[in-house]
């Protein structure tokens, strides 16, 4: 039979998996250009139980959304329309269960590692743009949906591929093409045709395991293709036999498709299973006992070690005590990291020292630039503060500016930077706040600290601050970091020639 046969024999199944409703109905209404974030949340809202994984997802450390969101249409209107509708196909492709069951086909584990794609390419992608991730995460957990139609539709033949596959060096695609007539790639292509699927799901479907016969000349079709056959590879070291190999081919393809370093993929590779773990918490999967890659690989290569040495040595033991050398060697590793993070530190206040301060700076200023977004800096120095030293004594110096770090760090968001600038100045970032907002965080710190009981031995001091802020929007302003940077400092002068306890917003007038 060719495979256009094949075609016929699947769409005519009736094992074929049904387009679930919502999936359906979103993918009809997206196709509009018209729809808005307005029909899309109605649609939800009509359906109970998807509004509540809506709203779970909205307001978990999946998206870290700074307020929490009581309805869809909040929901909608914070994260956007692209991401909603990838939310909703994610949970509804996920609920595709068997129509028989009797049926046989281990459903729970091919959208785990269907959900470990998604994850994958969600972090590779992460590397290219640090936004709008969520329509490749789609394309990720739809790759091999092929995969689900070929094994419903012809089950005893499918069986036979995957049990040629784990013992043999044949190409999956290779085995289907053999065996049953037609590869997953273009039955999940065709199929997902037939379902009215957008370009930007589809085109990925048909290449992910062959990016370079895409010859279109949608660039972003086409990093999407490669991300998502990278994302593969990554899946494959978790879930196959052969870890060693596919792990070798990540790092060469990730090198010579996207021009990732060994700082990117290994970065990549290092936080690949913790985000499938808190994934699949997020969509009601349950992952039991995942190794990481570094295990993983880890005990590949004692075995493969093992493998080399005598009949009497090809013991267990001798396997653990490789794994753990290799372990000691990794602990050896992450403490010479713990000590570069403490170069990052200031010894006295342990807050970020004043060199982290300049590269997180420019990296943020870099961020906003790329997002459109604004930034806010604020400098604070403390009043008076060389009376503590000259009349209490400097360790009573000390004392007040480690406590002052406390209490800003205490009002400070998750992801802000409080650093030492020098002596009794701090300086802290604030991203995507404008000058008016920052106003008003310095606002609550200034009045924060002014009631704050600084106690040292027994003595209550009174502390306060005078803080200097300036904003920079870099995709439209002209000025440097540098310039940032005076600009919050002429502002703390100005709040200084007020006097104490003062907060001033840099503008034109305190040129």
């Amino acid at each position: 039979m060719t495979r256009d046969d094949i075609l016929k024999i699947v769409l005519e199944s009736p094992s074929l998996p049904t387009l679930p409703v919502v999936a359906c109905k979103l993918l009809s209404i997206s196709s509009n250009e018209k729809t808005g974030m307005k029909e899309i949340a109605d649609m939800v809202s009509k359906d109970v139980s998807l509004s509540a994984k809506v709203l779970k997802t909205a307001n978990s450390a999946f998206y870290n959304l700074p307020h929490k969101v009581s309805t869809i249409h909040q929901a909608a209107s914070r994260l956007g329309i692209n991401t909603i509708r990838s939310m909703l196909l994610s949970f509804s492709f996920l609920s595709i269960r068997a129509k028989d069951k009797n049926d046989t086909f281990n459903y729970e584990k091919f959208w785990e590692q269907s959900l470990a794609n998604a994850v994958a390419a969600k972090l590779i992608i992460t590397e290219i743009v640090k936004s709008d991730w969520e329509e490749i995460f789609v394309s990720g957990l739809l790759e091999n949906i092929g995969e689900l139609i070929i094994a419903l539709s012809f089950p005893q033949e499918y069986e036979q591929v995957l049990s040629e596959a784990s013992g043999s060096d044949k190409d999956i695609i290779e085995l289907e093409q053999q065996i049953i007539g037609a590869d997953h790639a273009f039955i999940g292509y065709e199929v997902a045709k037939n379902w009215n699927f957008p370009d930007i799901l589809l085109t990925p479907i048909h290449y992910h395991h062959c990016p370079e016969n895409y010859k279109g000349d949608d660039k972003k079709l086409k990093v999407i293709v490669n991300v998502v056959y990278l994302s593969d590879l990554l899946t494959n070291i978790l879930y196959s036999n052969k870890p060693l190999e596919y792990h070798q081919k990540f790092r060469n393809e990730s090198e010579a498709i996207l021009g990732f370093d060994d700082t990117i993929i290994d970065r990549i590779l290092e936080h690949v299973t913790s985000e499938i773990r808190k994934t699949a918490d997020v969509f009601g999967f349950h992952i039991e006992n995942q190794k990481s890659i570094e295990q993983i690989l880890q005990e590949a290569n004692a075995a493969l070690s093992i493998i080399n040495l005598t009949c009497d040595q090809t013991n267990r033991k001798l396997v653990d005590a490789l794994v753990q050398l290799q372990r000691l060697t990794k602990d050896l590793e992450e403490k010479n990291n713990r000590l570069d993070k403490l170069a990052q530190l200031d010894s006295l206040t342990e807050v970020y020292n004043h060199g982290y301060f300049q590269g997180y700076l420019e990296n943020e200023i870099s961020l906003s630039a790329r997002k459109g977004t604004t930034l806010s800096l604020i400098l604070a120095d403390v009043d008076d503060f060389k009376i503590f030293n000259d009349k209490y004594g400097h360790q009573t110096g000390d004392f007040i500016l480690k406590e002052l770090c406390k209490v800003i760090r205490q009002s400070l968001r998750s992801h802000d930077i409080i650093a030492r600038y020098g002596g009794e100045e701090f300086a802290i970032i604030l991203v995507e706040t404008t000058g008016k907002d920052a106003q008003s965080v310095a606002e609550k710190l200034r009045q924060s600290i002014a009631l704050h009981n600084f106690i040292y031995k027994d003595k209550n001091y009174h502390v306060t601050i005078c803080c200097g802020i300036a904003e920079i929007r870099p995709a439209v302003d002209p000025f440097t970091k540098n310039d940032l940077i005076d600009f919050a400092d002429k502002a703390l002068f100005e709040s200084k020639k007020k006097g104490r306890n003062c907060v001033t917003l840099y503008t034109q007038r305190n040129k």
